[in-house]
Formats: structure tokens, sequence, C-alpha cells
């Protein structure tokens, strides 16, 4: 009798552990795909009334001959994603599912752009997810009707994630854009950065299917076994071989490179038309302290035929503006240190000290005690590994930290800002090519949402920060991928910090309630186009006749009026020179928006989907146009050698261009007196910015500062109820690529 209840019980915990492990490898959750897009058309007059809006407005501030400008979002992510899938899940208080499929109905009907692409992280693109992706895409090109007149152009490509643990393995994000939807124009499969933060394999580090499915039974009512199920998709995808040429590895596989240069010679494999567009370079939630982009540019890890364009600004904040303080200092063995606050800015690892220091007079130590403690805690911040230096401080609060790590005077600055990672900064790098010409960076600039809810193009109103934003960024600490499983305790000493991924998620280190408070409604990309279709658009991007604004459809136009040989030449161009150069810019605002959406959006899209994707507000301009304050000049003088001292290259403002508030715009001609006598080659670009009015996340810490400056008091966007949008007074504005103003070699040779 014994025997058989003994042989009953071993069969129940069997059975038990097998189905378990069914949940682990994923059986019992929804897998969720990229849907079809269910929207039909924009009807023609809309697109109609677009166009002639642009062309009317230029006509009025006299533009001759006037290209058409269309907006667009090239940065988005679908619930493919990985962190877009663990926001949308009720475990971070999302709402479930935005496929691919949403993206294309927003896109057309919520923010009625006329482009866009999307922009899934390429580590968590399995083979099924990448198929379904190029399916969507195609069907929602095939809405767009006539192929010389589409009311939306939809572009394939994906997110090159690479997060190094140190500045000198660190690269960043790039999204990689696909010209073509041919079977022929498009990779087998994306190709991905590999793992993050110095992991060999993903797959080593993934939980075990026991330990998924033990998690997916215990928190199935938060979505515990769909989370299992995504998971396991995941594990099932193995690292393609290395050294094989790409057409010929495995289709199943999951391709990556490990450095920018690895990923151009890949994309030169394939040999297919391709943009690659870096982003996100200042955001220090991933960044490590004292990145910079001195290592990239190098002839391996630049291609001037691909990565032409770079985002300034995003839903992520902004990236445009150099400033010279330091995060981190490193001593003469390259040993880093804790820099003092200096140039209106508060190291982060120097706050670290303070707090130390005040826990510990709290409790009656000596001051001398507290000193030694504060140095400590710099000291233990700055060597902490995978940006996690706040854990050297037990049980910190968010308000602890006050703005440290914050730039002070930007515009909108992502959340702990790198400076060297900056527009302005890559915009001021300078080589020798090896053959005794220049080398450096000539980005076009552009700007997007970075949307993780398969909204493209959020911008265009300042509403529904918890779903047009990623506001519940900061509930990850709570899922598996951000929790800590062994939170040290409140104490008045720091300690040191250890990442080890068994025993914590992959965003266990960062700050994500901190962060989760920069969280913006983001930007979009503009572009000045012959026509609306596909080919018109890229060939746009490809000379870099674009540019970006922060949410707003600004209209800009930045002209060289004595370029050699054409009279004129637009934003983007490369010109040799050997006059002073004339420039002119003219800017128009962007329509002020009515409440909800227009008729064609409601009959398109039905009730529900109107309120669950666009949040009952669309892209719905009324006839008048929001004033230019006024127009800032940008020069930029490229270093001529790596030694050569950034700071006092980047001239910001150079010039400005005070405006009346004419609803028509505003026109600015210029002269730069200076540049023969420079004699040097300088680049300029144009920020139209206008007048000052209320958004998202403007002032994301609401910082309550003291007789002597300090933020004394913060009141963050994150923990705030879902209906409080967390509006400030912010200047929303639009950033011209560069016109690079070159001397001829033959006056530069004869100096």
């Amino acid at each position: 009798m014994l025997r058989k209840i003994g042989l009953i019980l071993l069969a129940l915990v069997v059975l038990a552990l097998g189905v378990v492990y069914a949940v682990g490898l994923g059986f019992f959750g929804d897998q969720w795909s990229a849907g079809e897009p269910s929207a039909r058309a924009v009807s023609q007059g809309i697109i109609d009334f677009k166009e002639d809006t642009v062309r009317e407005s230029a006509l009025d501030i006299g533009v001759a001959r006037p290209k058409q400008i269309l907006f667009g979002d090239l940065h988005v992510h679908s619930t493919f994603s990985f962190d877009a899938f663990t926001l949308s899940l009720p475990m971070s208080g999302g709402d479930g599912a935005h496929p691919v499929s949403d993206a294309c109905d927003f896109a057309r009907h919520c923010s009625a752009l006329d482009f866009w692409s999307i922009n899934d992280h390429a580590i968590t693109l399995t083979p099924r997810r990448w198929n379904e992706t190029v399916e969507a895409i195609r069907q929602c090109n095939d809405i767009a009707g006539s192929e010389t007149n589409p009311d939306l152009v939809t572009y394939l490509g994906w997110e090159w994630t690479q997060v190094g643990a140190t500045p000198a393995t660190h690269y960043g994000h790039k999204n990689v854009i696909i010209r073509g939807l041919d079977e022929v124009e498009i990779p087998t499969r994306p190709i991905a950065a590999g793992a993050p933060l110095g992991i060999e394999n993903i797959n080593d580090e993934l939980p075990s299917p026991l330990l998924m499915g033990a998690y997916g039974l215990y928190d199935r009512e938060r979505g515990g076994l769909t989370f299992s199920t995504y998971q396991a998709e995941l594990m099932a995808v193995e690292d393609c071989p290395i050294g094989v040429p790409v057409r010929e590895l495995p289709d199943d596989c999951r391709e990556s490179a490990s450095t920018p240069g690895e990923l151009f010679a890949k994309l030169d494999d394939w040999g297919f038309d391709s943009l690659v567009i870096p982003h996100g370079t200042t955001w220090g939630f991933y960044t490590p302290m004292g990145s910079s982009w001195d290592k990239q540019l190098t002839l391996e890890n630049h291609d001037p035929d691909r990565q032409k364009l770079i985002e300034v600004f995003s839903g992520h904040g902004n990236s445009e503006e150099y400033r010279p303080f330091e995060e981190i200092a490193f001593d003469a063995a390259g040993a880093p240190t804790c820099p003092v606050p200096a140039n209106d800015y508060l190291p982060s690892c120097w706050r670290a000290g303070e707090i130390i220091a005040e826990r510990c007079r709290a409790e009656g130590e000596s001051e001398d005690e507290c000193v030694d403690r504060a140095a400590r805690a710099r000291q233990l911040y700055v060597e902490a590994p995978n940006n996690g230096g706040a854990n050297v401080v037990p049980a910190s609060q968010v308000a602890d930290w006050q703005d440290s790590g914050q730039c002070r005077d930007c515009f909108q600055p992502s959340f702990n800002y790198r400076p060297k990672s900056s527009t302005q900064y890559i915009m001021a790098l300078g080589r020798d090519d090896g053959q005794g010409g220049p080398f450096r960076f000539d980005f076009g600039f552009i700007a997007a949402s970075d949307n993780h809810s398969a909204r493209p193009g959020t911008g265009y109103k300042e509403v529904a920060r918890s779903e047009f934003t990623e506001a519940r960024f900061g509930n990850m600490r709570n899922t598996p991928v951000g929790v800590v499983f062994d939170p040290p305790e409140w104490g008045a000493e720091a300690i040191p910090f250890e990442f080890d991924p068994s025993v914590a998620g992959p965003l266990a280190a960062f700050e994500v309630e901190r962060g989760a408070s920069f969280f913006l409604n983001g930007g979009l990309a503009a572009v000045h186009a012959e026509g609306r279709d596909r080919d018109s658009i890229w060939e746009g991007m490809d000379r870099k006749e674009v540019y970006g604004t922060s949410g707003p459809r600004i209209l800009l136009w930045f002209d060289l009026l004595n370029s050699p040989g054409r009279g004129s030449a637009p934003m983007g161009s490369q010109v040799e020179l050997a006059e002073n150069p004339i420039f002119q810019v003219k800017a128009v605002g962007s329509f002020a928006q009515n409440p909800g959406c227009g008729p064609d959006s409601i009959h398109a899209l039905g009730a529900d989907r109107i309120r669950r994707l666009c949040q009952v507000e669309c892209y719905n301009p009324s006839t008048l146009r929001r004033p230019i304050s006024r127009i800032e000049v940008v020069r930029i003088r490229p270093q001529r050698a790596p030694t050569e001292e950034i700071v006092g290259l980047v001239e910001d403002p150079w010039k400005v261009i005070e405006c009346d508030g004419d609803p028509q715009g505003c026109v600015g001609t210029f002269v730069d007196e200076e540049y023969l006598e420079m004699g040097r080659d300088v680049l300029y670009y144009a920020r139209a910015i206008e007048a000052p009015s209320e958004a998202v996340g403007a002032d994301p810490l609401g910082c309550r500062r003291d007789e002597e400056g300090r933020c004394a008091q913060v009141d963050p966007c994150f923990g705030r109820p879902n209906d409080d949008e967390c509006l400030a007074q912010t200047e929303e504005r639009a950033w011209s690529s560069p016109i690079f103003i070159n001397q001829t070699r033959r006056s530069l040779a004869a100096r």
C-alpha cells in the first residue's frame, strides 16, 4: 500500500513538473502576432489638403518652386520588442498587445503621417515575428493605393540595440531602414547586436523553462503565462554560425553583429539599399558614463554611404546639445574617479556621497567619518558596472538624487545626459582620412518618437502621457526584467554593486523609476521631397534634405544662397566655397490643434479603435498657425586634428534672428563674415522655435530650488496618476540638417 501511495505521489510530482516545464516552454500562454491592418486608406481630400497647405505657406513666405514637405516617424516599436511587450502586460499596467498592424492604422488615421517605419529590437525578432512583420508591413503598404501618390509610405526596418558595459565597448542604438519591400530587396532576417552588457549568449542568461514555468503559473493574473510564452519563443532560436556569408546562413537563426563595422559589412553583404540611423546617443539610462563617439569616427565603424542621418530628438529626450560637464573622470592610470560639481552640473557620483554623508550625520557619526564614507560612496558609484551606480546607496529613492546627472539648461534633455555623445559633439569631431582630406560625420538631422506601443508620430498633441509615452517604464521594477531579488536595506554606508544576471533582471541595475519621468510624446522627421511616393521620400533622405521637429509640424527651409554654379543649395548640402557664405532661413509655425478626431478618422477606425488606439485624440489641425518666436543658428567648426579641444568649436547660438510673431512665418538672411578669415571648414544649422506652450514631461523632475539654486525638492512625473499629463511650459522647435561649407582645397593648400 505504501509503495502504491509513493508511486502515486511520484507520478503527481512528475506530472506537476511536466506542467511547469510545459508552461516554461510556452504551451499555455498567448502567442501574440503582428496582426493585419484593418483601416482603409485616407481620403484623397485629406491628402490634397496637406499638400495644398504646405505649398500655400511656402509661397506666402517666398519659397520659389517648393518641394512637398512630408512628415514621418522612423522609430516605432510594436509589442514584438521585449521592453514594449513587458510594458503592455498587466504587471506593468498595460492593456495588452499593440501589434505591427496597430502602428499602420495609427500612422494612417490617428497621427496622419505621410511615412513611417517599424523598428522592433532585432534581438527579440524570432523568425516567426520577423516574417509576420514583413507581411504586416506589406499589407499596410498595399492599402496605400497608387504607388505614385500613396496616402502612406511604410518602410521595413529594425533596431540594432547595442549596449556595452564600458565606454570602450559601447556603440549605442541604431535603426536600420530598408528601401524596398519585394522579396529580393529585404534580408532573410534582421541583424541584432548580440547579447548586451558583455553577456556572451542571451540564451545562456535567460531563466530555465522550469523557472519560467513556475513564474508563469505564480504570476498568471498579471500576464505571467504570456510572458513565459514570449521568452520561450526567444530561447528556441539559436545564434547563427560566425564567419558565414549572410545568404548561406540558416533561415531560422539569430544573426548578430557586435560592432558598427560588422553591421555595415553584413549590410554590404546583403547589398540592399538601407539607411542606418543612430539614436538616443546621450541617453544615460543605458549609455555608460564617459562614453564618447570619438571611437566611432573610424573607417571601419562609420559608413557614410549608409549612416547618413542621426536622430536629434525623440520621446526619450533631446540629444542635440553639447555641454562641457563631466559625469565621470579618469586618472592618469585610467582608473575612474568622481569629478567635482562644475559647469552648473551635479554629478550623480557626487550626490551619492552627499546622500551617504547626510545619513551618516543623522546617525550621529563624526564629521571625519562621514567625509570618509562620502568619498567611498563616490568611488563605489563610478566603479559600479552596467550603469548601476545608484545601487551603491542602499534603498535610495528618486527624491534623494535631486537633479544630479541631468543637463539643467538643455531643451528637454534625455535622462542622465552624456555630452560626449551629443549631436553637436559628434558633428564637431574631425580626423584625417589618410589621403590628406578630412574625415568626419556629416549627418542630416531628424527626430522620431521611439514609441513602444505601436503608435508612430505621437507628438501631434500633448495628451495621453500614460499611453503615448513610456511613462510606465518605472513599473519595470515589478516585472521579471527589472526585479532585484535581494534589495538592500536602508543604511548610512555605501555598498559595492555587482551585477549578477542570474539573480536579477536585465534592467535591475538601471534607474528605471527616476528615468521614467523623462519620457516625452516624441518628435517627427520631415523630408523635402519631389513627390510623396516611396522613392521620392527615400531620395530626400538620401540627399539629407531633411529636418526634425519636437512633435509639431513646423515648416522649415534653410538654404545657402551663393552656392557656386547653382545659385542656392538646401539643407544637407556639401559645398566648397571661396567666399563668405550667405544663408536664408524660413520657418512657419505648426497648426494649432482642434480637440478630438476628424470624421474621416472616426469613420475609418470606429469608436472602439478611436478610443483604445488614438486615445480619442487625432491629428486634427485648425486653420490657425502657432507663431515662430525666433530662429537660432548654430555654427560648428569640426576638428582639424583629434587633439583639438571641442570646447569653442561649437557656437550655440552663433546667431539669433528675432521674429515678430506673424502667423505667415519668419524669414532671416545672414552672412558669415568670418568664414574666409577662419580658413577652415564650417557647418551651420538652424533651429526654428515656436512661442511657449505646454508639453508632456517638459519638466520631468519638477524641481523646487532653494536660494542657492539647488534642487531641494522634486515632484517627478513618474508616480503621478495616469490622468495627470505632467504638463509644463516649453518651446517646441525644428532642427534643420546642416549645410556643410568647406574651404576650397586649393585655398587651404595655399595656407
